[in-house]
This record gives C-alpha cells, sequence and structure tokens, in this order.
C-alpha cells in the first residue's frame, strides 16, 4: 500500500514525463509512466492488425495479453507476454496511434485498474499522465498540474525528435500538439483537466531543474515527513 502518492498530470509537451522521474528520483519513490501503458496496449493492438477505432477490439486485445511493467532505475521496463518491448514502444510511428486506446473509456477503465495495481506494490509513487489525480489516484496526497504554452512545448518536442535523428517541422508539431489537446480536453472519460485540489505550474520558461525544484519544495511543505 502506498504511503506517499503523487500525481502529475498535463498536456503534451509540458514536461511531465521528465519532471516526474526526476521528482521519484529525488523523493526515493517509484516513478508511474502512464504513457507507456498506453504505448503497450497500442503495440500489441498494431501486431494483432487490430482496428484501433473499435473499442470492443481494444479491449479484446487488452484481454488477451500478458502486459507486465517494472520500474527500474527511473525506467518502466514493458513486456507483453513476455517479450520486452521496452524499446518498441517508443516508436514514432506508434506515438500517433496511441490516441485510440486513450480515447476508448473501456481501455482507459482497465489501464486505471492496472495503475492502481501498481501502485499498491510500491510504497513512494510519482505518477504522470493525464487524468491520474482526477480519475486514477482522487486521494493522492500532493497533485500537480504543468503546462505550457503550445509553441513552446512543440519546440521541446522538436528537439526531443531531432537528437533522435528525426528531423520533423515545427508547425506541424505544433498543430499536432493543439489537435492532442483538443482530443484529450474534450474525450468523455478521464478528460485532460486540473484536479481542483492541483498545484498548477506554468512550465514555460523554466529548466526541467526548475520545475523539479519548485515541486519537491512545495512536496515538502505539504508532507515532511515523507520528503
Amino acid at each position: 500500500m502506498s504511503e506517499l502518492v503523487i500525481t502529475i498530470d498535463g498536456p503534451a509537451g509540458s514536461g511531465k514525463s521528465t519532471v516526474a522521474r526526476r521528482l521519484a528520483d529525488r523523493l526515493d519513490a517509484t516513478f508511474l509512466d502512464t504513457g507507456a501503458m498506453y504505448r503497450a496496449i497500442t503495440l500489441a493492438a498494431v501486431r494483432d492488425g487490430a482496428d484501433l477505432g473499435e473499442e470492443r477490439r481494444l479491449v479484446q486485445v487488452v484481454e488477451g495479453h500478458r502486459f507486465d511493467f517494472e520500474a527500474v532505475r527511473g525506467k518502466m521496463l514493458v513486456s507483453i507476454d513476455g517479450q520486452d518491448v521496452t524499446e518498441a514502444i517508443r516508436d514514432s510511428d506508434l506515438t500517433a496511434k496511441v490516441r485510440y486506446a486513450a480515447s476508448a473509456p473501456l481501455v482507459r477503465e482497465r489501464l486505471v485498474q492496472m495503475q492502481r495495481a501498481f501502485a499498491a506494490q510500491h510504497a513512494r509513487i510519482v505518477t504522470e499522465g493525464r487524468d491520474q489525480g482526477t480519475v486514477a489516484f482522487p486521494d493522492a496526497d500532493v497533485k500537480f498540474y504543468l503546462t505550457a504554452d503550445a509553441t513552446e512545448r512543440a519546440r521541446r518536442r522538436k528537439a526531443e525528435l531531432d537528437a533522435q535523428g528525426e528531423p520533423a517541422d515545427l508547425q506541424q508539431i505544433r498543430q499536432a500538439i493543439e489537435a492532442r489537446d483538443k482530443s484529450d480536453e474534450n474525450r468523455a472519460v478521464g478528460p485532460l483537466k486540473a484536479a481542483q485540489d492541483a498545484v498548477t505550474v506554468d512550465t514555460t520558461g523554466l529548466t526541467i531543474e526548475q520545475v523539479v525544484e519548485r515541486l519537491y519544495r512545495h512536496v515538502e511543505e505539504r508532507c515532511p515527513r515523507n520528503h
């Protein structure tokens, strides 16, 4: 049973994954990468030749395979039916397809169950996503909502792709991010929004280190026994 649960929600490119990983390391907590879970479901569906737009088929994929998630040194190791797919789920072509699983209510329900089961195995959890503080862990000890303007988020994503040797157009990335925001905010289940008791942090113009420090200090103030 977790003694400390910290949620970090926010739109694509707000820096939540990197911040969550580093904050978890600083708090000696386990990092729960929910995005890896959605990617794993999507990869299994693609390999099965499933129609990604058919929710019932996606549910069959979830129920028809064994998905294992293990946190090791700040990284989520992912396997499908015993096969390591940690690197395979990061493929850029797969990224564009994750929205189908993310917008399927029945799939989200099952993944929330997986997320809670994962958290229950660890004493201290830092989890990031789009509905962690509102749906998955509504009773979390501390909740954060990170944001940044779309241009800043597009620049960050382009830098990541450039570093991976995948040149991309900044304007196209921004358009994709804005489309993703709209999709995330308007879906029926687990929409992207800040929890009422979340601390909102605008990361525009801030370094990762500055954001982590700001969040760490807040946790220190709210949960002095756990930092």
